[in-house]
């Protein structure tokens, strides 16, 4: 028998964040616990300001990958830190994975 996860250890401490953006103006959440499933609402945190907010998220998606906060459609460009950190080379609707399967950097 495993022990809890990180994700529902989040759930039993409202305080306790599942994602994080550094900047009001990020579109995308660095997931940072583990086993964050489908069907989560999501606490998170802008670490910039200490703002809260939820998302709903909508894909298992593993510690330290992004979920989308708003929907991004092909070509759209990523804001991670406040910086264009690449483009959607996939759609990626709100509350769903963010990773190499969907976003590429622009340096190549």
């Amino acid at each position: 028998m495993s022990a809890p996860g990180a994700a529902s250890a989040a759930k039993d401490k409202p305080n306790m964040p599942h994602v994080l953006a550094h900047s009001p103006k990020d579109n995308v959440a660095v997931v940072v616990v583990e086993d964050l499933k489908a069907g989560t609402k999501a606490f998170g945190v802008i670490t910039e300001n200490d703002t809260t907010f939820t998302i709903d998220v909508k894909d298992d998606i593993p510690i330290g990958h992004k979920v989308a906060l708003v929907d991004l459609k092909k070509g759209d460009t990523v804001i991670k830190y406040g910086q264009d950190v690449g483009r959607m080379v996939g759609d990626g609707p709100q509350g769903r994975h963010v990773h190499i399967h969907n976003h590429k950097t622009k340096r190549w």
